[in-house]
C-alpha cells in the first residue's frame, strides 16, 4: 500500500527519530511553521532562543523548509540596550535598581520570516528580524543579520551573496507559481518537475502551466 504524505506525522523516517516535521511539534504560539518543513533533530523549539511572550515576536517558516542540525534562531529578546552608557541589562537581574528600558530604547527588528522551500546548513545562526526569501541556501556556519533575496546561495560571517541560483525569468516564475501551495497530489505530480536539472525544460513546463 502506498503512504500518502502526511504533514501531521512527526517522524517522517520510518524508525528514526532524529528527523521530524515541525509542524506538529510546536507548543509555542509565537513559532508558527508550515507544512512538511521538517529539522534534522528531535525538538525544534530548543533552537528558538531569547524568545520571550512579553516582547511579543514571532518565528515565521513556510512549507518544505529544509533544517540541518545546529541551527539556532536568535529572538529579539537576546537585545540589549545599545543607546545608552552600558549595555548591562541590569533590570534583569536581582538586586538592581532600574525599571525595565522603554521599547523604543530596544533594539527590536520585528519577527523573523523563513520563506518557503529553504534550505538552512548546518550550524547556521539567524539573528532576530531577519527575513529569508523562498528558495534560498544558507551555507553552513553561516550567521544571517540581514534579509536575503529569493532563490539565492548566502555563506559566511555576516552571510554574504555567493550567487543567484537561476535567471530572473526562472525566478520569477517559480515566485508566481508556488508549488509548495498546491495540493499534495498535485506536488507529488510535479516532482519530475521540481527535481529536474534541465532547467530550460522546467522553465517551459512552468510557462505552460502557468497560461
Amino acid at each position: 500500500m502506498i503512504t500518502r504524505p502526511d504533514p501531521n506525522t512527526i517522524h517522517p523516517i520510518a524508525g528514526y527519530d532524529k528527523e521530524i516535521y515541525v509542524k506538529p511539534t510546536l507548543k509555542r504560539a509565537n513559532i508558527i511553521v508550515g507544512d512538511f518543513t521538517y529539522i534534522a533533530d528531535s525538538d525544534f523549539e530548543s533552537h528558538v532562543t531569547h524568545h520571550y511572550n512579553f516582547i511579543g515576536d514571532k518565528l515565521i517558516i513556510g512549507k518544505f523548509c529544509q533544517i540541518a542540525s545546529g541551527v539556532e534562531f536568535v529572538m529579539n529578546g537576546a537585545n540589549h540596550q545599545m543607546n545608552a552608557v552600558s549595555t548591562f541589562p541590569f533590570y534583569t537581574l536581582q538586586g538592581w535598581d532600574m525599571a525595565p528600558p522603554a521599547r523604543e530604547d530596544m533594539p527590536f527588528k520585528g519577527d523573523t520570516v523563513i520563506g518557503n522551500d529553504v534550505w538552512i546548513g548546518q550550524n547556521v545562526t539567524i539573528l532576530p528580524g531577519v527575513h529569508i526569501g523562498d528558495g534560498t541556501i544558507i551555507g553552513a556556519n553561516s550567521v544571517v543579520a540581514s534579509d536575503v533575496e529569493p532563490y539565492t546561495i548566502v555563506a559566511g560571517n555576516p552571510a554574504k551573496l555567493i550567487r543567484k541560483r537561476f535567471d530572473d525569468e526562472l525566478t520569477a516564475l517559480l515566485l508566481k507559481f508556488k508549488w509548495w501551495d498546491k495540493p499534495i497530489d498535485e506536488i507529488n505530480s510535479l516532482i519530475p518537475i521540481l527535481t529536474s536539472g534541465d532547467l530550460k525544460k522546467v522553465k517551459a513546463e512552468l510557462k505552460a502551466r502557468l497560461m
